[in-house]
């Protein structure tokens, strides 16, 4: 059966591969390395790049962490359950560009003492102006990785994205979604390196769906007003972290290093009273589009 120590490995070769692809695509910038311990055992490896040609700010993080379990997963786990352990990569960037998309991606595997083990993670794609040629380009990616295993799995996980990736204060989506799935527990159908396959599968989709719409955006020029537009949308991304997301709920609640939960924060954002963009404009037109249940995908698309 597949250890902890190999799903480590593979995540600590996932956060290399990563940060080599995006510091190409950047050209300038270069992933700082800061390691750090948890205070109850095991730690972690922050990469952070800033200010370079194409990313003003993002991290990579790579962790394997143990500790007490927290109170707010005892229902999930064995009840006898003590110690957990937990491992996963997980990123942001923040372009410079707004007609750069801003991208998060998630995995992670999680054990306790007690032999309760599952994995979950995703990827969604925060475009500041959608572009549907991109989007569909994104899902079908997305899709293809998703159906080498189940054929069910991107209709569902796409579904559990929308439904996550959701600001119900703003009544609306972060982006235009992508995967999201947690709890997959082995089981006698699917086992633990059948997921942990899925996991690799995701983690290796990344630049793949990623790094060809950068490469298109990253030179476009922009106005003011566009720029002003993504610090808008930036702070939409800061409410749904700081208010909805689990990983920094997970961080804050087991202890964990602060600078490392919030590195998904972009340096710049803005918040506008009452800002309401004007019918037709390009900004209106996103808007408009980040609901739940838009059907990206269609066959052989290209942009």
């Amino acid at each position: 059966m597949i250890t902890k120590e190999e799903i480590t490995s593979y995540l600590k070769s996932l956060q290399k591969s990563i940060c080599d692809g995006l510091e190409q695509e950047d050209g300038k910038g270069r992933f700082s390395e800061d390691h750090w311990s948890h205070h109850q055992g095991g730690g972690g490896i922050s990469r952070v790049i800033s200010h370079g040609n194409v990313f003003e700010k993002g991290g990579v993080s790579f962790s394997a962490v143990e500790g007490d379990l927290p109170s707010f997963l005892s229902a999930k786990v064995n009840p006898l359950a003590k110690r957990f352990f937990a491992t996963g990569v997980s990123l942001v960037m923040h372009p410079i560009s707004p007609m750069v998309p801003i991208v998060h991606m998630n995995v992670r595997y999680f054990e306790t003492d007690q032999g309760d083990c599952w994995f979950g993670g995703g990827i969604d794609l925060t475009p500041i102006y959608v572009n549907d040629a991109q989007a569909r380009y994104f899902h079908q990616c997305m899709k293809e990785t998703c159906d080498a295993f189940d054929a069910s799995y991107y209709n569902k996980f796409k579904e559990w994205a929308d439904n996550y990736f959701f600001i119900t204060h703003r009544n609306e989506t972060r982006g235009i979604g992508g995967i999201f799935y947690d709890y997959l527990v082995p089981n006698e159908k699917n086992s633990k390196e059948y997921f942990f396959d899925f996991m690799q599968a995701v983690g290796n989709t990344f630049l793949k769906a990623y790094r060809p719409i950068v490469s298109e955006n990253k030179s476009f020029s922009y106005t003011e007003q566009q720029k002003q537009w993504q610090l808008i949308r930036r702070g939409r991304y800061v409410e749904f972290n700081l208010v909805y997301d689990r990983g920094t709920r997970f961080g804050l609640e087991t202890g964990g290093r602060i600078e490392s939960i919030l590195m998904s924060l972009p340096e710049h954002a803005s918040w506008l009273y009452n800002h309401q963009p004007k019918e037709g404009t390009a900004e209106h037109e996103t808007l408009k589009k980040l609901v739940k249940g838009i059907d990206w995908v269609i066959q052989n698309s290209e942009f």
